[in-house]
C-alpha cells in the first residue's frame, strides 16, 4: 500500500509550511496515474497526521484525470485505464499531459483569536 508513504510525504510537507501551527485542512491534487485509492489515502492520512500539526485536519483530495498526447499525430485524450495508444492514428509513442500529479496546493492554518481589549 503506496497511499501510507504518500501520507507520510504529504505531513512531512505540510508540517514544513505550517510553522508548528495547527493544520485543519490540507487540499492534496492527485493524478489518476498514480493509482492512489483516495479512501486508502484519506485513512492512511489520518493515522500518519496523529501527533503532528495535522492531527484532525481534513484531507481534500482533486483527482486529476489522466491525459495522453500522441507524438505522432498530437491528439490528446483522457484515458481510465491501458492500453496507451492513440485511438485516432494507433500510434504507441504517447506521453502523459495529466495525470501524474501529486501535489499539496494549500492547506489551512488554525487561527489564533486574538484578545481585543477596549479602553475607554
Amino acid at each position: 500500500m503506496h497511499e501510507l508513504s504518500i501520507a507520510s510525504a504529504i505531513v512531512a510537507t505540510v508540517e514544513r509550511h505550517a510553522g508548528g501551527s495547527p493544520v485543519t485542512v490540507v487540499r492534496v491534487r492527485v493524478g489518476r496515474l498514480r493509482q492512489v485509492v483516495p479512501d486508502s489515502l484519506e485513512f492512511c492520512f489520518g493515522m500518519v497526521a496523529r501527533e503532528s500539526v495535522c492531527e484532525g485536519a481534513r484531507l481534500e483530495l482533486e483527482v486529476v484525470p489522466a491525459v495522453l498526447r500522441c507524438a505522432a499525430c498530437e491528439h490528446e485524450w483522457e484515458i481510465e485505464a491501458p492500453p496507451f495508444w492513440c485511438p485516432e492514428c494507433a500510434g504507441g509513442d504517447v506521453a502523459a499531459v495529466r495525470g501524474e500529479e501529486l501535489e499539496v496546493e494549500s492547506i489551512e492554518i488554525e487561527q489564533e483569536e486574538s484578545a481585543c481589549i477596549a479602553r475607554t
